[in-house]
């Protein structure tokens, strides 16, 4: 048992054309409080704002705290719970097919992000009618239209 606030977030990145205008958006729960994020960029990807709402919501913690991940983003699950960042890692951020991995300065922003917390990744079903999945999608839908 961690003696570590627990966190519970729900992140999502959208993106208007694939690349274009994107946003991300993220929701953190603490002690039956919520706290709402959101921000974007004008030329973007979907896997960056996904990213991007991870490492946003991991800096937005004051403290080292238990950390449980909500993301419909497979690539972001799999990249942690398949072992593929550690992979990645050992063979100088190459994937397996010996190509550079995409948003390296992301993935690496994202592991420095982590590093105080003890994270748990949940895979969750997008556009599935899961509330805080969908509020984030609203979140980071409406970020990007500002681009």
């Amino acid at each position: 048992m961690s003696d570590k606030p627990e966190v519970i977030v729900y992140t999502d990145g959208a993106c208007s054309g694939n690349p274009g205008p994107g946003g991300w958006g993220a929701v953190l729960i603490w002690n039956g409080k919520e706290k709402e994020l959101m921000g974007g960029e004008p030329q973007t990807t979907n896997n960056r704002m996904e990213m991007q709402a991870v490492i946003e919501a991991l800096r937005a913690l004051k403290k080292p705290c238990k950390v449980i991940i909500h993301s419909d983003s497979a690539l972001i699950i799999n990249a942690f719970t398949k072992g593929w960042i550690e992979s990645w890692q050992k063979r100088g951020w190459r994937k397996s097919n010996k190509k550079p991995v995409e948003n390296k300065e992301l993935w690496q922003h994202m592991l420095q992000a982590m590093d105080p917390h003890d994270v748990e990744w949940v895979k969750v079903k997008g556009h599935a009618g899961i509330e805080l999945n969908e509020r984030v999608d609203r979140l980071a839908v409406t970020a990007s239209k500002k681009y």
